[in-house]
């Protein structure tokens, strides 16, 4: 999954933590009015950062992770804000809306993953003490920053076919592509960073090396302490094959074992410390295909379905009286290519026929015909002639790969502009009395 796409798989979990996943419901404290950061010509307050505190937390606990101290975790979440703000305030000059329609869309898939119809949803929502506006209006909020990313990536992003032989290639030395789940904490520093600042950045990653190699908690000093997106999650890169993984340290993964640290590694964006959590190895993929026949008989102004569906019960007939099914396809379906053929299909993967057909297709033994069908296509006679085990690991590894490379390039070209539109924000901290 790309690292702007949109994540709504932390909502199957309602309702029972609801109230940590959500990042903007309504909580019972009153909002306070006092301003804690200006940000360009937008404000973030006080009961913002309440609230976010408070569903932060929420979450760390959750993932069994000791929240830091409230003083570090206020830093990490005020910056969460306002990269928020500076997001929604440019896709607003850039013109970029969620519509009503897209909005109710996602909504309505929110509910489905969580086996709830759009009311029992809303109904959950307010049993748990949540304001269903306010969830909308976040939820836009989320699918507006998905398009500003998408859109600002997108364009920077191009995957070449040299470019997936060549990590197809890789894979290949490689055994097929063991996967590994890894944590990561940066330590970032400025663009254009003095040497002061850089040696200031080096010496706080040491130290977190440090505790790390004591013992220290990987999770809990990631939300203490990464300027990474993901710090607030754990700092977890999640599962990811090699090849996925940033450049920068995708060479000393494999190499790992599980639990070891490493860093503090210097790039331009500051110092990283990475954790090997776990590691499993690449399976190969199989399908089941089945080789079938048809016969189709479209409808028509003359044709109507109880004609079509009659001429197929009489073709059924003839060829359980001993004619051969490929002579009646040839003289009869209106599928002309597959007709020359004498009906056959070939072998077919499943996910490739519409539907309706694969349904019946895949209840069929070998050599048993079905009764006549309707699809989007006509009415239908299908003869199941045999099935086999398909190694489409090439086919996968392949798809794969590209997404592997595209999503690469999609995040550093999406955290190098990030840094930018930070660095190039006109910022005023009010938090305890300013920074």
């Amino acid at each position: 999954m790309p690292l702007y796409s949109l994540s709504l798989r932390f909502l199957r979990c309602l309702p029972a933590v609801l109230l940590l996943l959500v990042p903007a419901l309504a909580f019972a404290a009153q909002p306070l009015d006092r301003i804690i950061a200006v940000v360009n010509e937008d404000v973030v307050l006080a009961s913002d950062l309440e609230q976010e505190m408070r569903i932060v937390k929420g979450q760390l606990m959750q993932r069994g992770v000791n929240p830091p101290p409230d003083a570090v975790l206020e830093r990490q979440v005020l910056e969460r804000l306002i990269m928020k703000q500076l997001q929604l305030s440019f896709a607003e000059r850039l013109g970029i809306r969620v519509d009503d329609a897209s909005l109710n869309a996602a909504v309505q898939q929110i509910a489905r993953q969580n086996n709830l119809s759009l009311s029992e949803f809303r109904a959950t929502l307010e049993q748990e003490g949540f304001d269903y506006v306010e969830f909308r209006d976040d939820l836009r909020e989320q699918i507006t920053i998905q398009r500003l990313q998408q859109r600002q990536v997108e364009s920077d992003v191009s995957v070449s076919p040299q470019e997936v032989e060549s990590l197809l290639s890789n894979l290949e030395e490689e055994g097929g592509g063991a996967e590994f789940n890894l944590g990561h904490i940066l330590i970032a520093t400025p663009e254009a960073a003095s040497p002061e600042q850089i040696a200031e950045a080096r010496a706080e990653a040491e130290s977190v090396v440090e505790r790390l190699r004591d013992g220290g908690d990987f999770a809990s000093l990631a939300a203490a302490h990464s300027d990474d997106q993901n710090a607030l999650e754990g700092g977890s890169l999640g599962w990811r094959q090699r090849n996925e993984l940033p450049t920068l340290f995708a060479e000393q993964v494999p190499a790992l074992s599980t639990g070891e640290v490493v860093g503090p590694i210097q790039s331009a964006s500051g110092f990283h410390i990475i954790k090997l959590l776990d590691r499993r190895e690449g399976d190969r993929a199989s399908v089941i295909q089945t080789r079938a026949r048809h016969i189709l008989i479209r409808t028509n102004a003359i044709v109507d379905d109880a004609a079509a569906r009659d001429r197929l019960e009489s073709i059924r007939e003839r060829l359980a009286n001993g004619e051969e099914f490929a002579t009646l396809a040839r003289a009869n379906s209106d599928d002309t290519a597959s007709a020359a053929r004498g009906g056959d299909l070939g072998w077919t993967t499943p996910g490739t026929l519409v539907p309706e057909f694969q349904q019946v297709l895949d209840a069929l033994a070998p050599g048993e015909i079905s009764h006549p069908f309707q699809s989007r296509y006509g009415w239908h006679l299908v003869q199941a002639l045999e099935r086999r085990e398909h190694d489409v690991t090439t086919e996968v590894r392949r798809a794969r790969a590209t997404d592997i490379i595209r999503q690469r390039k999609a995040e550093e070209v999406l955290e190098n502009w990030l840094r930018r539109m930070r660095e190039e924000a006109y910022v005023d901290l009010r938090l305890n009395g300013g920074a």
